[in-house]
């Protein structure tokens, strides 16, 4: 079977319950499974290898395990309907564990506990409206988030005219004071006070949300093409690595442990990318054995680049130490430096190579920059000022959250209110009004 997968877009060497495998093709969960050590190929996972698999990686006991064929979607597995069935694996233990494995790889696709159950049903859940019978119909779901953020929008901005046409822009003549210019009382005086404070930030926050369902397409199109073939020289021949020898592999890792071995070329020469126990990555040479800490030089990886994107011309390249405002992270564990490109395409695209491993690290077209403002900079407030503090960023977010929860609390209840204190007009105008049978008599017939 190796031989005859002998050259493959992607190679990936891992473990299924100690015997190790190769993933050939595909991403996480595709591709065919080939067992290293025998070359027999895995043809699924069943349900009692998926309580083995569960019971290592929980390091728990078989017997506290309770299996079930999850054939449907539920709250948990919306993003891996399109892989059902899975195996469900619920724990007797004090977290009220449940696990998700794939029946095609093995892998554990899903853990959740009870708390962060609880945890969703109060956030993720309500905020992206993320309802099992809605979300697992694409369509409706986009409709409905992408409608009740418009009419979300629509309000806010009222809300906010109303803030400046209500205001008493003079005062009273008997006092000064800031507090008399707001023509109103009780909770009415609290939703105009938080509203002119907060206003903006919810305006700009259902805005942003709204925009990240791309409405109307506005930001979609045909991304300028980069040929990976140029940058690796061409797709994974096993011929070429090595059979694994432990005592050659000791000395690179230490007492580390390794998670997976990727096999890859780069710039034509084969390569693993190794990822260890604590996410620390090597790109490992395979003749001979030992570790690449030299980077791949610019010069090599803008040459390469040219010939992956016939079609468009590198305007400005630049190696940055440093994030710039769209290639970031907020843990900073993204890799440095980075190798910038910028094309003259039609869509002005922005390409992130990592000298690192020689690799595409990121794409990004003008649209994907103007949503980057437009969605993470309004949504998330990402402003390097202070996003990368993480306490001050943490605070900030809080408090305006809060300012925006203050906002809609009070004015649901007012609303409700209202609409209590209408209907018992109209209930009241009803009793009181004379009966057919009254003015009958009433006009002598």
């Amino acid at each position: 079977m190796v031989e005859a997968e002998a050259h493959a877009a992607r190679v990936t060497i891992a473990a299924i319950l100690d015997r190790p495998v190769y993933r050939v093709g595909g991403g996480r969960g595709d591709g065919t499974i080939v067992y290293a050590d025998d070359g027999t190929v895995l043809n699924g996972v069943d349900a009692a290898m998926a309580k083995t698999i569960a019971a290592r990686f929980l390091n728990i006991s078989e017997e506290k395990l309770q299996y079930t064929l999850q054939t449907q979607a539920d709250q948990w597995t919306i993003g891996q309907r399109r892989q059902m069935p899975l195996h469900k694996i619920a724990v007797d233990d004090a977290a009220h564990t449940v696990i998700y494995i794939s029946p095609q790889s093995g892998e554990v696709l899903v853990l959740t506990t009870r708390g962060t159950r609880a945890l969703a049903w109060v956030a993720a859940i309500p905020h992206w409206l993320y309802f099992t019978n809605l979300r697992v119909n694409d369509r409706l779901w986009n409709r409905v988030i992408i409608w009740t953020s418009g009419i979300g929008c629509f309000l806010a901005l009222l809300g906010m005219v109303l803030g400046v046409i209500q205001f008493r822009w003079s005062p009273p003549s008997n006092t000064t004071r800031l507090s008399a210019r707001i023509p109103y009382s009780g909770l009415m005086r609290w939703h105009y006070i938080t509203g002119v404070v907060f206003g903006v930030f919810t305006l700009t926050w259902v805005f942003s949300g709204l925009l990240s369902m791309d409405p109307w397409e506005w930001i979609s199109g045909e991304d300028l093409r980069v040929n990976r073939e140029p940058l690796t020289g061409g797709s994974v021949d096993l011929k070429e690595y090595p059979a694994f020898d432990p005592k050659a592999w000791a000395p690179l890792i230490g007492t580390h442990s390794i998670k997976e071995i990727d096999f890859t070329k780069i710039q034509g020469d084969p390569y693993y990318i190794v990822r260890l126990e604590d996410s620390e990555r090597l790109l490992v040479a395979t003749n001979p054995l030992q570790i690449r800490r030299e980077r791949f030089s610019v010069d090599s990886l803008i040459e390469r680049l040219k010939q992956a994107v016939p079609d468009a011309h590198i305007v400005d390249s630049q190696l940055l130490t440093d994030y710039d405002s769209y290639y970031y992270s907020q843990d900073e564990q993204r890799p440095l430096p980075i190798l910038r490109a910028k094309f003259d395409d039609p869509k002005q695209t922005w390409v992130y190579l990592d000298p690192a491993l020689g690799q595409v690290a990121g794409q990004l077209h003008r649209g994907d920059r103007i949503q980057r403002w437009l969605y993470h900079g309004l949504h998330s407030l990402d402003f390097s000022f202070w996003y990368r503090n993480r306490t001050v960023w943490e605070i900030g977010m809080i408090i305006l959250n809060l300012g925006g929860a203050a906002i809609s609390g009070i004015g649901l209840w007012v609303g409700i209110r209202r609409m209590g204190r209408w209907l018992m007009r109209i209930a009241k105008s009803h009793r009181s009004a004379p009966k057919p049978e009254a003015r009958s008599a009433a006009s002598g017939d």
